[in-house]
């Protein structure tokens, strides 16, 4: 199982033709992608070869999706253009739409964001590196080869630290991998991601990296206590951070006390939520829940989840 990404799923690549586009479409047919084709209005009915294979370049999204029945749309547009590449996405039915490109303006992201909630298409990122279903499809810029299918979902704000953690737990696996992006204005949130993993019985617990800056952690944490009953480990980049600045991601600005990674680990231990302070640790705490099997209520379980769980039939809870 999975969420959001599947092998079954149809990616179109807005950009395909670009080099960034092209690279990024050559590793995910590497990766067993079924990449149905490209969308460039100036080389419509062309085709582009890509490591031997045919791909159709189409005039417009709607044309894409009327022929290829494609449902991910994975965007490697300049920001001058995204918004208007995302719009179009959505206005042709795209269910789901992968914004890959950084620097997009806040304004034209709200714009965007508000238009593609309307028209039913979620919006993973921008400014993020996709997602991965291991062995099954990787719409983005994921690297393929750094973990296998397995029972640990993780949503993240951070593109490197999503490859880290995927790396160092690539013996145990990964369901999902969402790269959520680190913009202040996102389609996709964590807890979006922790809603559908809770829905997937494959995914066992569910890694939650964030970062400073925001309160989407501390928000985060108030729906585990309510909603989730698998357990999570999470870690907070930033824990070095000066207030003031900005941090790699736009949204990564501390003022004052709010949104600190202290503050931000505070409201997630309070839930339970067990978290780590390098993400070495983060992986060490995955490895000892996973190795837990007494059948306890263990630390990374919602509160109120929990006790509503015991009372919905005392199911133990894994």
């Amino acid at each position: 199982m999975a969420i959001y990404l599947t092998k079954e799923s149809k990616v179109l690549v807005q950009g395909m033709t670009g080099a960034e586009g092209m690279r990024h479409t050559r590793r995910m047919l590497a990766a067993g992608t079924d990449v149905v084709g490209g969308v460039n209005p100036r080389k419509a009915g062309q085709t582009v070869d890509v490591d031997g294979r045919a791909m159709p370049v189409f005039g417009s999204v709607h044309d894409a999706r009327e022929t290829t029945g494609a449902d991910v749309s994975v965007l490697f547009v300049p920001p001058a253009f995204s918004k208007a590449a995302v719009m179009e996405a959505a206005d042709a039915g795209i269910p789901l739409a992968v914004v890959i490109t950084e620097g997009i303006p806040v304004h034209d992201a709200v714009v965007f964001q508000a238009h593609a909630r309307r028209r039913g298409t979620r919006v993973i990122g921008p400014n993020c590196p996709g997602l991965i279903t291991p062995g099954q499809s990787n719409a983005g810029i994921i690297p393929a080869d750094i973990t296998r299918p397995g029972r640990v979902g993780l949503v993240s704000k951070s593109g490197t630290l999503t490859y880290q953690l995927m790396y160092e737990l690539r013996d145990i696996g990964f369901s999902t991998c969402v790269g959520i992006g680190g913009d202040p204005v996102v389609g996709t949130t964590h807890i979006d991601c922790l809603a559908a993993f809770e829905a997937d019985p494959e995914t066992e617990l569910v890694v939650l990296i964030g970062e400073i800056g925001g309160d989407a952690e501390e928000r985060a944490a108030t729906y585990i206590a309510e909603h989730v009953t698998k357990p999570v480990v999470a870690y907070v980049a930033g824990f070095t951070a000066p207030e003031g600045r900005t941090m790699g991601h736009a949204g990564a600005i501390v003022s004052g006390s709010s949104g600190t990674a202290r503050a931000k680990k505070a409201a997630l231990e309070a839930v339970g939520v067990r978290v780590g302070e390098t993400p070495s640790a983060t992986a060490r705490l995955v490895r000892d829940r996973l190795a837990s099997t007494d059948g306890r209520l263990a630390p990374g379980i919602g509160r109120l989840a929990a006790e509503k769980a015991r009372q919905d039939g005392g199911a133990r809870l894994r």
